[in-house]
Parts: structure tokens; C-alpha cells; sequence
């Protein structure tokens, strides 16, 4: 599976738990779409996923990519009601960088 870089950094960071090395995926004013909530900015977007590590300490698998669509298809496993699940996660990326995501199951 070919990922843009910046994705596949976003799954190595997720991995290691590293939510600051997680927020430097991201611009500074990206915007993440999760659980019925928004997250705007790397400051609020690092916060969001550190205290999704600590409550769910979730890995990530990536199981297919839509290059068209840039959409990844990922195993999310962790200590969460269900693990794993399949979740996608619809980018956009400019310059490098994610510039905004939505979490969907």
C-alpha cells in the first residue's frame, strides 16, 4: 500500500503514542472531525489525541488507501468497547501537511 508520507508518519506516531509527534502531521490551523466533535488547530488537536491515547491507548493498522478519494481504511485496536473496528480517515493535505480529517466508521 503506497501512503503519502504524511500519513504513513501519522500511523507511526499513533503507534508510539507520541501525540506531540502526532500534532506535527498537522498545519497549524487544521481542523480534525472526531466522535461528534471538532478539534481545531495542532494545539487542540495534540490535547485531543493524547487523552485519546491515555483512555484507549488505540493502534493503527491500515488496511486499504483510496488514492482518488485520499481516504485510508485502518484495524483500530486498543481498550475501547468493540476493538478492534475499522475506521476511515478522509484527508486533505496540502504542502505536506494534513489540513483536515474526519473520522468515520
Amino acid at each position: 500500500m503506497n501512503l503519502p508520507n504524511v500519513i504513513s508518519e501519522l500511523v507511526k506516531t499513533q503507534n508510539n503514542f507520541d501525540s506531540a509527534a502526532y500534532a506535527q502531521c498537522f498545519a497549524e490551523t487544521a481542523v480534525v472531525f472526531d466522535e461528534g466533535k471538532t478539534h481545531t488547530g495542532k494545539k487542540e488537536i495534540e490535547q485531543w489525541i493524547d487523552k485519546s491515547n491515555k483512555d484507549y491507548k488505540a493502534t493503527m493498522e491500515p488496511v486499504d488507501y483510496d488514492e482518488k478519494e485520499n481516504i485510508l481504511s485502518a484495524k483500530i485496536s486498543g481498550t475501547f468497547p468493540g476493538s478492534p473496528i475499522i475506521l476511515k480517515f478522509h484527508f486533505e493535505i496540502a504542502d505536506g501537511k494534513i489540513q483536515h480529517l474526519k473520522v468515520t466508521e
